[in-house]
């Protein structure tokens, strides 16, 4: 099988590369090297370029005409500029995926995987959700996702394609084999800035601290970014016979931001002083997945623990810069 992978140089994107690999799935890959990283895509086919030029697209399946499927991974994806740059965001992720779609479709492509984002739903006062749970994003990425959902539904409806949506959870971790991780030296998620705090020796800032959970920190769903791929591979593998257009990835369990701390703790051999801090802007209280939907219908379930996400994030920490060789 051989499968087109947009976003396919970025931090999920290439580990669900890794994945397919490993998995004896050839992926082709395309990015715009926006945030991807063209050491992500060494040794893989690779076109640099735009989701939204069709040009390109028809280059791609003319060059390779047995990809079987597609996997759409490319986005901008941080919530804080996307509150700062909504136009740039709404064109990013809504705007050039419309079009991405357009293409598949000139070129009779007929299945598509779409990464899409659990920062979609409203949580229940027990802050669980299930793929029936209500949608409302809180943040303009939030509502990128959910409006690219609901415009891929309506193509769907009329035209010969299934899109199937992978509702993702927060990734944490790197592949396993360290071919590739974050991207970015400072990511702006928590477990990212533990790090940093770990590694300049400065105390790690808790931003929002009156949610109503059981600390008054945010609570998330952590889930190893290789889980998340290998979960991509059981997508491909059972893509015709699933009945169901969306699937909630993630591990079935909440970790607020302070038990995230308290792991890390655990792991590193000096722990990091956490300091209180206002909200960040767009950030919300967060959710898990209770569903089993993931396990019935792809056979899958998360194998790798908060721990090991956060051994495997130090290691690539270690590595990033000589792994990527200019910024």
């Amino acid at each position: 099988m051989r499968v087109l992978i947009t976003g396919g140089a970025g931090y999920i994107g290439s580990t669900v590369a890794s994945a397919c690999l490993d998995a004896g799935i050839d992926p082709v890959i395309l990015d715009s090297l926006v945030t991807g990283r063209r050491e992500f895509a060494e040794g893989r086919t690779f076109y640099e370029g735009d989701i939204s030029d069709g040009p390109l697209i028809d280059k791609i399946f003319a060059e390779n005409p047995d990809i079987e499927a597609v996997i759409h991974c490319a986005a901008l994806i941080v919530v804080p500029d996307s509150v700062a740059d909504p136009i740039g965001y709404y064109r990013a992720n809504v705007a050039k995926s419309l079009e991405f779609v357009d293409h598949l479709l000139r070129n009779g492509r007929t299945r598509m995987i779409f990464s899409s984002s659990a920062s979609i739903y409203r949580t229940g006062d027990d802050f669980t959700v299930t793929e029936e749970s209500p949608l409302d994003p809180q943040s303009p990425y939030a509502r990128t996702k959910a409006v690219c959902e609901g415009m891929f539904a309506d193509v769907a409806a009329g035209k010969p394609i299934r899109i199937l949506s992978l509702r993702y959870f927060n990734p944490i971790g790197a592949d396993p084999k360290m071919r590739t991780g974050l991207q970015l030296r400072r990511p702006s998620h928590a477990l990212g800035k533990m790090i940093e705090a770990y590694e300049e020796r400065v105390p790690f800032q808790v931003t929002g601290t009156d949610y109503p959970t059981s600390d008054g920190t945010g609570i998330r769903d952590y889930i190893h970014v290789w889980d998340l791929a290998t979960a991509h591979v059981a997508a491909l593998r059972r893509f015709d016979e699933l009945g169901a257009d969306v699937i909630n990835l993630g591990t079935g369990a909440g970790t607020t931001v302070r038990e995230l701390a308290e792991a890390f703790n655990r792991v590193v051999d000096r722990p990091i002083e956490l300091v209180e801090a206002p909200a960040r802007p767009g950030d919300v209280a967060g959710a898990y997945t209770r569903s089993d939907r993931a396990r019935q219908l792809l056979n899958w379930q998360a194998q790798y623990s908060i721990e090991e996400g956060i051994s495997h994030s130090l290691e690539w920490a270690t590595l990033r810069d000589s792994r990527l060789a200019s910024d």
